[in-house]
């Protein structure tokens, strides 16, 4: 069985930067474990990057949420601390979903798919929609515990939207 795991968006901003939650920060051992467990297996590990640039706040998004966050090329936009150490593919994305990261799994052919990370809400069920889509027979799922929303509410009613679109959530 050829196995990906996902990391979404564990980047400095969203953990304790300008767009940082409690909820994010309690996940980050869980989710350094989870990447373990795969390297360990042998599995490939990607990480996809939120990235904006300068321009942020003329964009669509910088007009909808006006907090300037993950700008390439700030600390902001780095991984957290705790996953430097890790090596994988990265998909850097300008949007909620990473087009190119749908693409190249579906060329890979993956059986199992599992993504973690932040923010359940928005990025992490944006890319699981994606790869459902692009690979309709592969087992896509979701670790709760491996994941963070805006709010503990909107990360509950993420969990309960791709359970409906067939995307299995694993809760602790």
């Amino acid at each position: 069985m050829k196995r990906l795991l996902v990391v979404v968006d564990m980047q400095k901003d969203f953990i304790d930067g300008s767009l940082g939650t409690k909820e994010a920060q309690e996940i980050v051992s869980n989710v350094t474990a989870k990447i373990q467990e795969y390297k360990q297996s042998g599995d490939t590990v990607v990480f996809t990057y939120d990235t904006h640039h300068e321009d942020y706040l003329n964009t669509q998004e910088g007009r909808k949420l006006p907090v300037v966050h993950c700008v390439k090329g700030t600390p902001g936009w780095e991984l957290c601390d705790a996953l430097q150490e890790f090596e994988g593919k990265k998909f850097e994305k300008d949007t909620f979903g990473s087009r190119e990261l749908a693409l190249w799994a579906a060329e890979e052919k993956f059986d199992s798919i599992e993504l973690i990370g932040l923010c359940t809400d928005i990025c992490v069920i944006s890319n699981a929609m994606m790869l459902k889509a692009f690979l309709p027979e592969a087992e896509v799922s979701v670790d709760a515990a491996c994941c963070a929303g805006v709010t503990p509410q909107s990360h509950r009613n993420a969990l309960e939207a791709m359970k409906v679109c067939q995307i299995t959530v694993q809760e602790s």
